[in-house]
């Protein structure tokens, strides 16, 4: 018997083709991540009271570095390995879709917004005159789950699936995935900041809804960091996705630049947003303008009232197509006239020419002449223009109507 030539792949080379399939950012961030946690395994740090998210001592002592370094932190393997294979699907798809430049300026505006909202509602909670709960003021968070949340927000608005698996277990609607989630994870671990997962969504609806437009630059300011020479040797690298060309099958998630307002904004369209507590997804009559800024044909999220359904941009795009069909086909039949005008008029001419000449030999070729050629069988105007041709000579013209024939 034929052994079997064709064997599975191995493992190795499983992880190998997982692994290249990952985009550039998303990839730095998981083995940042993972080797911080190494080392401060190794090292036997598990404190981590200098570098945690702690309200009371960011506003005390203004250590904003809290801000960002308590997001690459985890306390054990299961909160670090839980949180990586979490970003790399929403990251993965969000790099492909934003680029790799983008999606750095959107974590670190998530991750800055997630604080200010952290740090606004243990405030409020501390402080205020009815019931005073200090615990938020000090509590310490550390891990990636917030941003998490945040592009979980995002990317189901993104995907515009009504309905998502929780865990493989059961389908909930898409609009209710966050909270959800957010109820689970509070129920199954206690040892999670409720807070930091909440700010993480609601960094994610305010940045769906357009509330950070004003915060978020052009297409230029990224150009402008990929042409840098401190990012040539990541740029250059097959996994590094370009802002402004990177897969041109892809979706941008982004703001839209509507002339709304912020006054008109707050007082309008934030109260009717928050009605429906889910972002709609839409294509801003900006996105076509723009469309150089995106990989591909851009889908925006944002709460500007100048939206239309993407089966509504689809039916104008086949309507230009089909105007513009009709423009081209108009000019062709246009041109078809034209020709056959001039053939007309150079028909026309020639039998004016031809009456003319046969007016002016008519004193040669006699009424008699005609009808014996007529007789034979050739057509009158035929005999009348030979005749001319012949100066009324009948055997060359016989000739002349024979060759014609």
């Amino acid at each position: 018997m034929r052994p079997n030539i064709v064997s599975e792949a191995g493992l190795h080379t499983r992880f190998g083709q997982w692994w290249d399939n990952i985009p550039f950012l998303t990839s730095a961030v998981v083995i940042i991540c993972s080797i911080i946690y190494l080392v401060c395994l190794l090292v036997g740090y598990d404190s981590f009271v200098e570098i945690c998210f702690s309200p009371s001592a960011i506003i005390s002592q203004f250590q904003v570095y809290r801000i960002y370094a308590s997001i690459i932190f985890h306390g054990s393997l299961l909160h670090v390995l839980f949180n990586m294979m979490a970003l790399v699907p929403l990251g993965s798809e969000l790099e492909r879709i934003m680029g790799s430049v983008r999606l750095f300026y959107m974590i670190v505006l998530l991750a800055t917004s997630n604080a200010i909202f952290h740090v606004l509602i243990a405030s409020l909670v501390a402080y205020n005159p009815f019931y005073s709960y200090h615990h938020l003021m000090n509590e310490c968070a550390i891990g990636f789950s917030g941003i998490l949340f945040s592009m979980i927000v995002i990317e189901t608005s993104l995907s515009g699936a009504q309905t998502r698996s929780v865990f493989g277990l059961f389908n909930v609607p898409a609009k209710w995935y966050a909270w959800i989630l957010l109820v689970v994870f509070q129920l199954l671990m206690t040892n999670v900041s409720l807070l930091g997962h909440l700010c993480g969504i609601l960094s994610g609806f305010a940045y769906t809804y357009g509330l950070f437009n004003f915060l978020i630059p052009g297409s230029s300011f990224y150009s402008a960091i990929e042409s840098s020479s401190l990012l040539s040797s990541c740029v250059r690298r097959p996994k590094f996705i370009l802002c402004t060309g990177g897969n041109p099958q892809a979706h941008i998630p982004t703001h839209s630049s509507s002339n709304t307002s912020p006054s008109g904004l707050i007082s309008g369209n934030i109260w009717r947003n928050l009605s429906s507590w889910m972002p709609q997804r839409g294509m801003s009559t900006q996105a076509t303008q723009e469309s150089s800024r995106f990989p591909g044909r851009g889908r925006t999220l944002s709460s500007s009232q100048s939206q239309t359904t993407p089966d509504s941009t689809l039916e104008a795009r086949l309507l230009d197509n089909s105007n513009l069909d009709h423009s081209l086909d108009v000019a062709a039949i246009t041109t078809q006239h034209q020709v056959l005008d001039e053939r007309r008029s150079s028909v026309d001419s020639a039998a004016a020419v031809a009456r003319g000449n046969t007016r002016h030999q008519d004193s040669l070729a006699s009424e008699e002449d005609i009808q014996k050629l007529v007789s034979m069988g050739f057509e009158r105007t035929q005999v009348e223009v030979a005749l001319a041709a012949a100066d009324g000579d009948l055997n060359i013209a016989v000739e002349i109507l024979s060759q014609q024939g």
